[in-house]
C-alpha cells in the first residue's frame, strides 16, 4: 500500500500533466502576457476542472468535490497557482455554495450546484448597500412576503463582476426590525427577472469591476429562499468566514515575493537594505499567514478568520507596494483596457511594470471589503475581552 508522500507525489505529477496538457492553454498564455481576462474564460477555466473532478476541492464528494483530504487540496491549491491558472472567482464556488450545501434543500442543490460546479453559471454577491457597508445589518433592502413571491425592492452596491452573473445571492430584510441582524433573510435571485438594473461602477484603474444592482419591486419565487426566513444573518457570518479564509491565497502571495526578489536582484539601485529589510518582513508574514490558515482549515475557521482576513489583506498590499518600488519612475499611465498589444505600444516598458500598477490599485481595497479591517479588529478584541 503506497505511503502518504507516495500519494501525494502521485497526485502532484497528474495534476501538473492536467496543466501542461489538457487545461486551456490559450488562458494560461493571455495571463503569462499580462493580458485581462472575461467571463467567458473563467467558465470556461471552471469548466475544464470539473470536466477532470477537480472542479470544486472543498466541497464534499456527495455534492461533486473529489473527497480530497486537507494535505491534498493544500497540494492542489499549490499546484494550481504554479501553472498560473486565474485566481478562482469566488462568489458561486467558495461563497455561496458552502451555504446551500449546509443550509439548502435538496430541491435547490439539484437546481444550483451543479451548474455552479460545471462552470455553467456566473453568481453575484448582494450584500453592500449605499448606507450599509462594513454595518452590513443597516441593510434595508426589502423582501416582502405575497403568496408564493418575495416583492423585494432595494439596491446593492459594490458587487464584484455583478454586470456578468446570472445570479445573485442576497441579504434582504423580511421581519419588522429596521436595523440590526434580526429578521434578515437570505435569498436567491435570477438577476434576468423584470425590475433589475444592473449598472457597472467604473474602478480607479478605469476598468468596471463592480456594479450597482437596482431591485424595483422584483418578484422571487419564495422557494429560492435558503434555510429559514429570518436567519439569513446567521448563514451570512458562515458565509463571511469562508470568505476571510479564501483571502489568504499564500501560494499565490509566495510566488509574487519570488518574482519581487528576482527582479530586485536584476536592479541594483532599487535593492536597497530598506527594500531588503521590508521584503523579509513580508515574507516572514506570509509564513504565519500559512499558519493561520492551516489552523483555520483544521478547525473550521471561525476563531482565526479576522486574523486572516487582516494578515492576508496587508500583506498583499506589502507585496504590491514592493513591486511599485521597482518600478519606480517607469510605472506607466492607467491602461483601462489592458489587450493583447499593450506591450507593443510601450516596448520600453518591462514587462512586470503594467500588472504591478494595476496590482497595486486593485490591492488598496482589500482592507475595506469583505468587513473592514477595523471591523476585524473590533471582532478580535470582543472575542479576546469575551475569554
Amino acid at each position: 500500500m503506497p505511503d502518504a508522500d507516495t500519494s501525494l507525489e502521485t497526485l502532484r505529477s497528474e495534476i501538473r500533466g492536467f496543466f501542461a496538457k489538457e487545461y486551456p492553454q490559450d488562458i494560461l498564455a493571455r495571463l503569462r502576457a499580462g493580458e485581462t481576462l472575461h467571463r467567458e474564460d473563467h467558465l470556461r477555466s471552471q469548466a475544464a476542472l470539473a470536466a477532470r473532478g477537480w472542479g470544486a476541492p472543498h466541497w464534499p464528494a456527495a455534492h461533486g468535490g473529489p473527497g480530497w483530504s486537507l494535505a491534498e487540496r493544500r497540494l492542489f491549491e499549490d499546484e494550481y497557482v504554479r501553472a498560473g491558472a486565474p485566481t478562482v472567482v469566488p462568489m458561486g464556488l467558495i461563497y455561496v455554495a458552502p451555504i446551500i450545501i449546509a443550509f439548502g434543500t435538496p430541491e435547490q442543490q439539484r437546481r444550483w450546484l451543479p451548474d455552479i460546479l460545471a462552470g455553467r453559471s456566473f453568481w453575484a454577491q448582494g450584500y453592500s448597500e449605499p448606507h450599509a457597508g462594513s454595518d452590513l445589518a443597516a441593510l434595508t433592502t426589502r423582501a416582502r412576503r405575497e403568496g408564493d413571491e418575495y416583492v423585494v425592492t432595494g439596491r446593492k452596491t459594490w458587487t464584484s463582476l455583478g454586470f456578468w452573473a446570472d445570479w445573485i445571492f442576497c441579504l434582504v430584510r423580511t421581519g419588522e426590525a429596521a436595523r440590526g441582524g434580526a429578521g434578515i433573510s437570505f435569498l436567491c435571485i435570477d438577476l434576468a427577472t423584470p425590475g433589475i438594473t444592473v449598472r457597472p461602477i467604473i474602478a480607479i484603474d478605469g476598468r468596471p469591476h463592480l456594479a450597482e444592482v437596482t431591485f424595483d419591486a422584483v418578484r422571487v419565487p419564495a422557494a429560492n429562499l435558503i434555510g429559514e426566513e429570518g436567519q439569513g444573518w446567521t448563514y451570512s457570518k458562515q458565509l463571511l468566514s469562508n470568505e476571510r479564509i479564501w483571502y489568504a491565497h499564500v501560494e499565490e502571495k509566495r510566488q509574487a515575493l519570488r518574482q519581487v526578489r528576482e527582479l530586485a536582484a536584476a536592479m541594483p539601485d532599487a535593492n536597497t537594505p530598506d527594500f531588503r529589510r521590508r521584503l523579509a518582513e513580508t515574507e516572514i508574514a506570509v509564513s504565519c499567514l500559512d499558519g493561520f490558515v492551516e489552523r483555520a482549515l483544521q478547525d473550521d475557521g471561525g476563531d482565526v478568520a479576522s486574523l486572516i482576513k487582516i494578515l492576508a489583506t496587508e500583506t498583499a498590499q506589502a507585496i504590491t507596494e514592493l513591486s511599485l518600488d521597482l518600478a519606480g519612475g517607469l510605472a506607466p499611465p492607467l491602461l483601462p483596457e489592458r489587450g493583447a498589444g499593450w506591450h507593443d505600444a510601450m516596448p520600453d516598458l518591462p514587462g512586470f511594470i503594467v500588472p504591478a500598477v494595476e496590482d497595486y490599485l486593485m490591492t488598496r481595497a482589500q482592507t475595506i471589503y469583505g468587513g473592514t479591517n477595523e471591523i476585524q479588529k473590533t471582532i478580535i478584541a470582543r472575542a479576546t475581552m469575551a475569554l
